[in-house]
């Protein structure tokens, strides 16, 4: 997938143009949303409805310009197309950003305006959790409102997905290693974890089961504490900038912020294999490429980091943890299934998962 970002100044650039004009547009809707009363300025995009209602989670984040919100939510919910598709999901992608820093401006009354904004849409989309937002602004959400899933046990809902994220990226992982080195495990095999938070230090504890040696960062001091008080196994390095120079280094799993894949880092990772928890891990379009031709592999991030979405999907039907850990497993499948595609076409992973995606979304509109 493309990311969506704002043109350049001087030139027919902007929202309007990436909506109507771009190769990045396509949504079918998008909705500005505002009520004075509480402060609330949302954007809600609706990139497709092909394989059913708009799923996708609430961002709160304090944006440079409503511009930026606007753009970031267009790209967001193309996402959530792609990452819906691939997981199986009869549902379409969708996403909602709240203009502002949640720290300051997040009330009830802001919520439950914005639980009124989605509900006007009729179902069209669902809403979760996402940065900035939680399983409790969820459970006030979902008071004005019926399609809010990520909701807490006592409202219904299954509470934090984190645990299916990580289980998700891990048979990702598992899959990676079988085609990497023809084994689908990770034992004996060195992997470096930069984000142990709510993801990342799940993620750690598969690992560990399977006999990895793991290597560990993060901006959190106390985050990674909480991991080497657990497993005094674990190595810690100093930043994300030692981890990925680690020597011996097999899998690096990117599980914090967006852009690990950049220029900078792709030519210094020691790793041989890239799969991890965090989104939009590629910083701008050409890195999967850069990737492949230096033969690392690089399992697609919305593909191995579907298991989330997975589980506040079946929140609409009654929430189930087996079921949707059987559903999450298949992540293991799928993603073998785009490096055999990726192989065939000759083509990087990241185009063939994008391919795959397409071609499920456009046999559901002619159907």
């Amino acid at each position: 997938m493309t990311d969506v970002r704002p043109a350049p100044a001087g030139t027919d650039g902007g929202v309007l143009h990436t909506l109507f004009r771009s190769e990045q547009g396509g949504h079918e809707q998008v909705v500005l949303c505002q009520d004075r009363a509480s402060g609330l300025k949302a954007v809600i995009a609706v990139h497709s409805t092909a394989l059913g209602p708009a799923l996708g989670g609430t961002r709160f984040h304090a944006y440079a310009s409503e511009e930026e919100a606007v753009l970031d939510a267009l790209n967001l919910s193309r996402g959530m197309s792609y990452k819906n598709a691939l997981a199986g999901l009869d549902h379409g992608g969708g996403k909602a950003v709240i203009i502002g820093d949640p720290d300051l401006v997040k009330t009830e009354e802001l919520l439950l305006a914005y639980g009124r904004f989605v509900a006007s849409l009729g179902g069209r989309y669902v809403t979760a959790c996402d940065v900035g937002t939680y399983v409790a602004d969820m459970d006030v959400v979902a008071r004005t409102n019926k399609w809010t899933t990520g909701r807490s046990p006592a409202n219904g809902g299954a509470g934090d997905s984190s645990v299916l994220t990580a289980f998700g990226v891990f048979q990702g992982m598992r899959a990676s290693a079988q085609h990497a080195w023809g084994d689908p495990t990770l034992r004996g095999r060195k992997v470096g974890v930069a984000g142990v938070g709510k993801v990342g230090h799940l993620l750690v504890e598969h690992l560990l089961k399977d006999g990895a040696e793991v290597v560990i960062t993060d901006v959190r001091t106390e985050s990674v504490a909480r991991v080497v008080a657990d497993h005094p196994q674990v190595t810690v390095v100093a930043d994300t900038e030692a981890l990925i120079r680690t020597e011996g280094l097999d899998v690096y799993a990117p599980c914090a912020l967006g852009g690990a894949l950049s220029d900078d880092s792709v030519p210094v990772l020691t790793a041989k294999v890239v799969c991890g928890a965090a989104n939009n891990q590629l910083a701008h379009p050409g890195v999967e490429k850069d990737l492949s031709d230096r033969g690392i592999l690089y399992a697609p991030d919305y593909v191995v980091n579907a298991g989330g979405v997975i589980q506040v999907a079946d929140e609409l039907h009654g929430f189930d943890f087996d079921r949707c850990k059987t559903k999450a497993a298949k992540i293991f499948d799928t993603t073998l299934a785009i490096f055999a595609r990726a192989k065939a076409d000759g083509i990087p992973p990241a185009a063939a998962a994008d391919r795959l995606a397409e071609a499920r979304m456009a046999e559901a509109r002619h159907a």
